[in-house]
């Protein structure tokens, strides 16, 4: 009974697969295939000689069962279920191969963006993207709401991460990770990279809205504009990226008083009254004209507005305070008075 050494030796020449551990794993495979074959001896091995020749050598034991040697025990046909495991074996280490070349070469791009042509794919709710010479997944609950991607369209999607499974390696993409807004920005603004300013918070609704809080971290750098760029250039390729999502770009501050303030554009903003128990909630007035902007469609504007501070914030407009104009700023040394709603900018 023979095992064809000369694949294994293609096997261990093109893939880099040791010739040894796959003679091993056959050897192993093997014996559990002897196991379970009537009759067989709990005491055995299985030895494959250099010329491929199977042998299953049982261990023979004395009235006290003491070893005292070894006979051969190979059942008859027994190498047909060689030749099926051999088989099996080969493929099963070029899987494994392969998964850890996948695993191998994603482990450092776990939370960075990728490019990747979209494929077809027989699962409607997952879709397949060729990134390089490897396949990666992104799965339904990953996709932004509503986007279209035909096949062989060229996207970016961000690495949540490469794992191994019962079915292979498994390299699973998100396009609607807040990150992954912080990378695209990252691309396009040399800022970012070089430590000018930084992206302090995110806060988004995928491919609807996003709003981020940028900071200046060098003398003279304008955060904003820099996210900007000439003409708008740099905001309207990230927004490009993400299918036409709508991108507010606004400006970070310590006081958070100010902070709820530019997290609320496009709205202009009267006063913004801090909860006076330390507490993270927020009390906002507004023109009666500016309610509707600053609460947003659904709520969207105001929400992606907590989110991004972190603060809970009521809206409501001057008059509709206790059923009586505000009082003025000056009389209220817990409110904020902000003229034009905050410096923030809107991506429409």
């Amino acid at each position: 009974m023979d095992i064809d050494m000369s694949a294994l030796r293609a096997v261990e020449n093109e893939r880099g697969i040791s010739l040894d551990q796959l003679v091993e794993a056959i050897e192993d495979a093997l014996l559990k295939a002897y196991h379970n074959v009537p009759g067989a001896l709990p005491k055995a091995r299985v030895e494959i000689d250099k010329h491929g020749h199977v042998v299953v050598m049982a261990t023979e034991e004395d009235e006290d069962g003491n070893p005292i040697g070894e006979f051969d025990d190979t059942p008859s046909g027994f190498g047909r279920i060689a030749t099926s495991v051999a088989r099996s074996m080969i493929v099963q280490r070029l899987r494994e191969a392969e998964d850890a070349q996948v695993l191998g070469e994603f482990s450092d791009k776990t939370g960075t963006v990728v490019a990747g042509r979209v494929q077809q794919s027989r699962n409607p709710h997952i879709v397949t993207v060729k990134v390089g010479d490897y396949e990666a997944i992104l799965p339904e609950g990953e996709q932004i709401p509503g986007e279209k991607l035909p096949h062989n369209t060229l996207i970016r999607a961000y690495v949540v991460r490469a794992v191994r499974t019962e079915k292979g390696a498994r390299i699973e993409l998100s396009r609607r990770h807040p990150e992954l807004v912080r990378r695209l920005f990252e691309r396009e603004v040399p800022e970012l990279s070089d430590g000018g300013l930084k992206i302090e918070s995110i806060a988004r609704e995928a491919g609807y809205r996003t709003k981020i809080a940028v900071k200046p971290l060098q003398k003279g750098v304008n955060a904003k504009g820099a996210c900007i760029g000439p003409m708008g250039a740099r905001v309207r390729a990230v927004m490009r990226d993400l299918g036409g999502e709508k991108i507010d770009i606004i400006d970070y501050s310590d006081d958070m008083a100010t902070f709820v303030a530019n997290a609320l554009s496009p709205a202009r903003v009267s006063s913004v009254t801090m909860a006076s128990s330390g507490e993270a909630m927020a009390k906002v007035l507004v023109p009666d004209f500016q309610l509707s902007l600053a609460i947003g469609r659904e709520g969207q504007n105001a929400r992606l507005a907590a989110r991004l501070t972190g603060c809970k914030i009521d809206i409501k407009s001057d008059t509709e305070e206790l059923g009586r104009p505000l009082a003025s700023s000056e009389s209220r040394p817990d409110a904020h008075p902000v003229n034009g709603g905050g410096a923030v900018d809107s991506a429409e």
